[in-house]
């Protein structure tokens, strides 16, 4: 039997926390597999993947279960869960990191900037790095370190042959590019080697105000303008009840301005200067706070929802974008929605589009909506259209989307995650890697 081969653990229905662990971060997705497998090495993901060979049985791959495409999960098959893959391997004189793909980005951050280092990650504490790497990684160091992969050194991983391989810039270099961006097409990531950086000061958090077009336009200029130290978000959202903001606005739509300043503390005061003057603030939380207090937005784990997604990068945001930005947010009806700006630039566009499988590093924004729910058919028909709807509405949005948030848009969805050379790239390498497409619950790439 499979289990006897494994370090790890096999859990099927008839085991007490099955439906625990068969679980998903996302609502949308409700699956049953014949096993959820909870690897603990790589050799257990190198026996798993022999397995599925075998038997022609599905697998799906778990590292955080936040896919949008619900690629965490899958009815009638195995799912490959990476959470004990968790161990930080922390090199402080080298300033280098082994990190096991299991882990969340809360759980990274927390370990590296207790000693005084980053790592870029995403805007989402409770996301897994696997899954938020091999995507890309647009989060609040996006600026000044660039994405996520672009951070990263090696990659320790299992192909669909089973081998057991580590792949870097002279090992497997084909391989290792695709990873930078191909999301989960190519083999299952065990671990991750990151460049570290220093952080010896953090200044950051967010600004509320009322939400007009004159803010959210100011906002994207001021973030493009601002030194690439301080790289932002920007969240047009219905107010939770958080204490740091008047009773009276909870429930009200705001936006909320996360900044995070990563530069000389001399220096910060200037930098988040012009975020203030936008308008008087319903709530001023920016100052020296340990970095991880920006995943302060993260939902509570018990507020499970559905969510439905579109994202486009832009070249431009305006007034007009924000009128349409605000128009979209106020149609909108489910009990929590987001706009979301991201600002891009600096190091994120000094890495050639050929250097990696991340296409638009010449995108000047990216931007999203999102609509969280509780489900159900009729709704999440009503909400995925109100989300196309209003992304269409940003004219300057009209080309390019984010890997990590497409939902399931099929082809059409991989020919605006990918540049047409980039995606035949991806093919080629498919064909070479996993030829079966063993691999093909994701945002698949089809060899």
């Amino acid at each position: 039997m499979l289990a006897s081969a494994l370090r790890g653990r096999v859990v099927t229905r008839k085991d007490a926390d099955y439906d625990e662990l068969r679980a998903v971060a996302l609502a949308n997705f409700d699956e049953h597999p014949a096993a959820v497998i909870r690897v603990a090495n790589a050799a257990d993901v190198a026996a798993v993947i022999n397995f599925a060979q075998a038997t022609d049985l599905p697998l799906a791959i778990r590292s955080g279960g936040h896919s949008t495409v619900g690629g965490s999960g899958v009815t009638g098959g195995i799912v490959m869960d990476l959470r004990d893959l968790n161990a930080i391997d922390i090199d402080e004189s080298n300033k280098t990191a082994w990190i096991g793909s299991g882990l969340t980005a809360g759980e990274v951050s927390a370990a590296v900037t207790a000693r005084k280092l980053i790592i870029g990650f995403g805007d989402a504490g409770t996301v897994g790095v696997g899954g938020l790497t091999l995507g890309g990684g647009i989060g609040y160091m996006v600026r000044k370190h660039g994405l996520t992969i672009d951070n990263l050194l090696a990659a320790e991983m299992v192909t669909a042959a089973g081998d057991i391989v580590v792949v870097d810039a002279a090992n497997h270099p084909d391989l290792f590019w695709a990873l930078r961006g191909g999301g989960g097409n190519f083999g299952v990531v065990t671990r991750f080697r990151f460049q570290l950086h220093d952080l010896p000061h953090f200044v950051g958090g967010p600004l509320v105000f009322a939400p007009t077009p004159e803010v959210l336009a100011g906002f994207a200029a001021a973030s493009a303008a601002a030194p690439e130290e301080l790289s932002t978000i920007g969240y047009v959202m219905p107010i939770p009840p958080v204490p740091f903001v008047p009773a009276e606005a909870h429930g009200k739509l705001a936006f909320v301005a996360m900044l995070a300043y990563s530069g000389a503390p001399e220096s910060a005061e200037a930098a988040i200067a012009p975020f203030r003057a936008l308008a008087r603030p319903i709530a001023d939380l920016v100052g020296p706070v340990p970095y991880t207090t920006l995943y302060m937005l993260d939902p509570p784990p018990e507020a499970k929802s559905a969510v439905a997604i579109r994202s486009r990068y832009a070249s431009q945001f305006g007034l007009s974008e924000a009128k349409a930005m605000l128009a979209a947010m106020e149609a909108c009806d489910a009990p929590m929605k987001m706009g979301q700006i991201r600002v891009l630039g600096g190091a994120f566009s000094r890495v050639p589009t050929e250097a990696t499988a991340f296409g638009h590093r010449d995108a000047k924004l990216a931007i999203a909506f999102l609509a969280m729910y509780g489900g159900g058919q009729e709704a999440t028909a009503r909400y995925e259209a109100w989300a196309s709807d209003a992304m269409t509405t940003i004219s300057s949005a009209a080309s390019g989307a984010y890997v990590n948030f497409l939902a399931k848009e099929g082809e059409a969805g991989l020919r605006a995650a990918y540049p047409p050379a980039t995606l035949a790239r991806l093919r080629k390498i498919k064909r070479v890697y996993d030829p079966e497409n063993l691999f093909r619950l994701n945002q698949n790439i089809v060899p």
